[in-house]
């Protein structure tokens, strides 16, 4: 059977099993080790339809599990997650109910990254079926702490080693052959007078609200107001004993800050403005602003030919007599770590920047066998001869693992409202994916090793 004969055939399945899936809400959480009883439910859903589709599956310790198929002493890895970044607000229909219109699917996860572990099944399940004569062994690995550290794949590799080829369905096509660097972090305003604070989803989305909390009369409302207004910037102001500042953004995934509207900076910003006088805000504004390159700390000096740095504000929070702000940094591919934190040297007696954990850069030759083999899959399978592979300031499973890119599940020119509200999947693209999945196992089998 060819394959789009099949991926009609099996459309409705496809799509049963998303929705399965999807149903989970698969957040990190503490109630249940190791990453909260809901990822341990949605894990052992995804072991089940695996081995409904033929494939061996083996339980990870629910930190992963992988379902594999073939033979031979090399390793083909796929490596995809099921765990995801809270629903948040401002959804359309009920982000654990997939629904279908239009010809998308709507809800958290269906395409990050739920949708690509679901296409990477059936694409298994074809070669399986048609007797693909397998020369290395193909595994589809699937975590559950991938939007909140990746420890997942960390104890996968030091229980069951690495992988000699594989692929993450966790970014763009045609692939991803380099990721900038990550250094996660927080600031910490010692002695603010920002008397509250809330906002922010998690540290890698643009922080799209904010509220706090200061002292009556500590600040300009006439100069705040202009601020915002010069900004463009939606807030709402009310009074009781202290006065309570509402600011609203636009979310965006904290690689590409520059596409969203950081609530924390404007909020903090806005405040300084209007003469708050205040140890935090002044700090703020002297070495970050409204910056989301690192522009007046110098980090344009570490850009380089393919990547460069970027900055972002995901979650305020009163810690104690602490105002803690997330940070979230990507640098360039072709520096390191060291580097990085010898700009932020910027710690004083009222404000600190801590640091968290560092990911050091991912690059690979673009002429590379692997990379060769992903990039024929994509040319083929879509006659794009023109796009090429990129680099990218997200973070993807690639940098936890040996020999490894990302390769999908995102089509250029789309926009699937990762990490925001009504995350979608074209399922024209859902299809697509199948068909770009088994040329690539296919063109990574037959790599001479």
């Amino acid at each position: 059977m060819d394959i789009k004969t099949f991926i009609e055939n099996n459309l409705e399945a496809m799509k049963a099993d998303l929705g399965e899936l999807v149903s989970y809400n698969s957040v990190y959480s503490e109630d249940e080790r190791p990453f909260g009883s809901t990822n341990r439910k949605v894990l052992d859903k995804a072991l089940e339809l695996m081995e409904q589709k033929g494939l061996k599956t083996v339980n990870g310790d629910y930190y992963c599990g992988y379902g594999e198929t073939g033979e031979g002493e090399k390793l083909i890895g796929i490596l995809a997650h099921l765990d995801i970044v809270p629903a948040g607000s401002d959804w359309n229909s009920d982000p654990f109910r997939m629904v279908e219109k239009d010809g998308y699917l709507y809800g958290r996860g269906v395409s990050d990254d739920k949708g690509a572990a679901v296409a990477s099944m059936y694409a298994l399940k074809y070669l399986i079926e048609e007797g693909y004569p397998f020369r290395k062994r193909v595994r589809l690995i699937l975590g559950c702490n991938e939007e909140s550290g990746s420890a997942c794949i960390a104890h996968y590799v030091s229980t069951f080693g690495q992988i000699d080829y594989g692929f993450t369905p966790d970014g763009n096509f045609p692939g991803i052959y380099a990721e900038k660097g990550m250094l996660m972090g927080e600031v910490r305003g010692h002695h603010s007078k920002i008397r509250e604070i809330e906002g922010g989803e998690a540290s890698n989305v643009v922080c799209k609200k904010v509220t706090l909390k200061v002292d009556s009369g500590s600040f300009d409302e006439e100069k705040f107001a202009q601020y915002q207004k010069e900004h463009g910037i939606t807030y709402e102001i009310t009074r009781d004993d202290l006065t309570q500042i509402t600011v609203y953004g636009t979310a965006a995934h904290a690689s590409t800050p520059d596409l969203g509207v950081n609530a924390i900076s404007h909020a903090l910003e806005g405040l300084y403005h209007a003469d708050f006088n205040d140890s935090l805000t002044d700090w703020f504004h002297r070495y970050f602003a409204l910056t989301v390159h690192g522009e007046i700390l110098g980090y344009e000096d570490l850009k380089d030919d393919i990547s460069n740095t970027s900055i972002n504000f995901g979650v305020a929070r009163r810690d104690g007599e602490d105002v803690v702000i997330s940070l979230d940094m990507r640098f360039p591919v072709k520096t390191n770590s060291e580097k990085v934190k010898e700009l932020l040297q910027i710690s004083d007696e009222d404000n600190e920047v801590v640091f968290t954990e560092v990911e050091e850069p991912l690059y690979f030759d673009i002429n590379s066998p692997m990379i060769r083999a992903l990039k024929k899959a994509y040319e083929d399978v879509t006659g794009d001869h023109e796009t090429e592979m990129e680099a990218i300031g997200g973070g993807t499973y690639a940098k936890a693992i040996h020999n490894c890119i990302a390769f999908g599940c995102e089509f250029i020119g789309e926009d699937n409202h990762i990490h925001d509200a009504n995350e979608c999947l074209k399922i024209e693209s859902f299809k697509k994916q199948v068909e770009l999945y088994v040329a690539a196992i296919r063109n990574l089998n037959e790599i001479e090793d």
